[in-house]
Formats: structure tokens, sequence, C-alpha cells
């Protein structure tokens, strides 16, 4: 338990600097009213024009933290985020106004270095508080400083596969390809695995296709590459582009094959499918067959 004892001596200064106080505007009110102004300027000199000074002083600061505030937010919305460089700027022209505001106290005899203590304190117990805000503050800077993903970007995160709609400081906004809108925590996007899919302008479809045994392999090849040529006008030619036909595995019932053709990002849902459609017609027409799985089962009869 702690007790507090009031200081005689302080509480003494107290009173006195009140009592002179006190007077010193008694003073001058007389003066004024006698049209003498020689005892009302103490009064002025004490308190007008240092609080004229003062609102001299915050009006300058208002000026300069919203011109830096600016000058070191225009980059960062030009080059990195919209959203970061705002807050940048806010960041900038409060810590300005916040810096001028202590000197203003030190200098009418505050003790500044309490005050400052006790932000320290309040800034501590806020952040205990709101810990899992923060990390979702820290996770959503990150995303946009590295910018792994945009808005309009179709992205795999926190176990969801759908278009960035919005990138906030806490939160990101997610819509599915079948109109959900999802708002999934930056942390948990953050912490994870970040698939891109529409990074690329270009990319590779696949199709994989299981044919029968009985099927000649170069006649199997052929049929296959005459599917793929098929979407000629949709495949990007070049160096490591084009289309292959692999031959991949032997499977319990089927040879594994698999089809490769290089397209557009946009056009890549809608070339697969044509490109799955194209195998089928092309290997009925040849008479392959695609087997079902088959097990065969012998039974003794010895016994």
């Amino acid at each position: 338990m702690f007790l507090f004892q009031e200081d005689p001596g302080a509480q003494q200064q107290v009173e006195s600097v009140a009592a002179k106080a006190s007077k010193d505007v008694s003073d001058a009110l007389h003066g004024l009213q006698d049209g003498d102004f020689q005892k009302a300027w103490p009064l002025l000199e004490s308190y007008v024009v240092p609080a004229i000074g003062v609102l001299l002083l915050l009006i300058v600061a208002y000026m300069a933290a919203r011109f830096i505030s600016r000058i070191v937010s225009a980059p960062v919305q030009k080059r990195v985020d919209e959203t970061l460089g705002r807050f940048i700027g806010k960041a900038v022209y409060y810590a300005i106004m916040l810096s001028v505001l202590i000197a203003v106290l030190g200098k009418f005899g505050f003790q500044v270095t309490s005050f400052a203590a006790i932000l320290a304190s309040a800034g501590f117990a806020i952040g205990m508080a709101f810990q899992g805000t923060l990390s979702n503050f820290a996770a959503g800077i990150m995303l946009l400083v590295f910018r792994p993903f945009k808005v309009g970007d179709f992205i795999c995160a926190a176990g969801i596969t759908a278009t960035v709609n919005e990138i906030d400081l806490f939160t990101t906004t997610l819509d599915t390809t079948d109109n959900r809108r999802i708002i999934v925590p930056n942390t948990a996007i953050a912490a994870g695995t970040i698939e891109n899919v529409s990074h690329h302008t270009e990319r590779r479809v696949e199709v994989k296709v299981g044919c029968a045994y009985s099927a000649d392999l170069r006649r199997t090849r052929e049929v296959l590459t005459v599917a793929a040529e098929a979407l000629i006008e949709k495949t990007i030619p070049g160096d490591g582009r084009g289309h292959q036909v692999v031959l991949g595995d032997l499977g319990d019932s089927a040879v594994g094959w698999t089809v490769r053709l290089w397209t557009t990002a946009d056009q890549f849902w809608g070339v697969k499918e044509e490109l799955t459609e194209s195998i089928k017609n092309h290997l009925d027409e040849a008479g392959i067959g695609i087997p079902y799985p088959q097990i065969d089962v012998h039974v003794d009869n010895a016994a």
C-alpha cells in the first residue's frame, strides 16, 4: 500500500505563483481601466505574447507536416501502393505534430519525460490488447511492399482459390468463381504459400489420357499429335512453347500419355476443354480405346 504525503514547501510555492498571477491580472485590468498600459504590459509579455508565438508555431508546424507528409507519401503511392502511401503520409504528419506539441509543453514547464513515459506505457498496453490486429497490420504492410499479388490477380492462398478484389492493411478481400465474397486476415495469407495463378500471361495446358495396351505406340502418338494440332490457332509457338505429346507411364490397365499445349492465360480453361474434346474425338476415330480400370481374378478349383 502506497501513502502519498503532501509537501508543504511545494504547496506554498504553488500558492505563491497563483497569488502572483492573480495580482498581475488584477493590476493589468486596473491599468487598462485607468489608461495606464505600462501596468498591462507584464501581463501581455507573460501570457499573450507566448500564446501568440505558440499559435504561430502550431500553424507553421501544421503546414510543414502536411507538406512533408505529401512529399514522403507521393512516391510510395505511385510506385508501391496507394493504401501504404496514405498510411505513411499520415504517420509522418502525426509524428511531426506530436513532436511539436511535446516541445511546446516542455517550453511551458511540463514534465516532458513523464509525458513520454505515459505515452510509451499506453502504447505497450494497446499493443498487447491488439496483438492479433497488429499482426494482421504487419502482414498487410509486407503484402503491400513485396506485392506477391495485386488487385485482379487469381490466386490460391489460405486454402482459397479466388480473384483479389481489395488489399487492405488488415484484411484481403477475395471473390470466388461462384461469386462469393471472402474476407481473409492478412496473417493467414502471409503465413502460408501463395500461388499467383494469373501472374504470367502464358500458361501450359496438360491433359492426361490412358490408352489401351493393344494400341500401337507410334500410332497413338500420331493421333494425339493431330489432336493437339487441331488447336494450332490458339497455341503459342516458339522455343519451349508449342505442343508436346509425352509417353508417361505404364499403368495397371492403360498406357499413360500427357498432351501439353501452351496458350494465353485468359484462354486457359477454354483451351483445356477443347483439347480434351479433341483428344477424345481423334482417339475414337482412330479406334484407340480408353480402357476402364479392371482387375483379372483367377479362381483355383483344384481344392
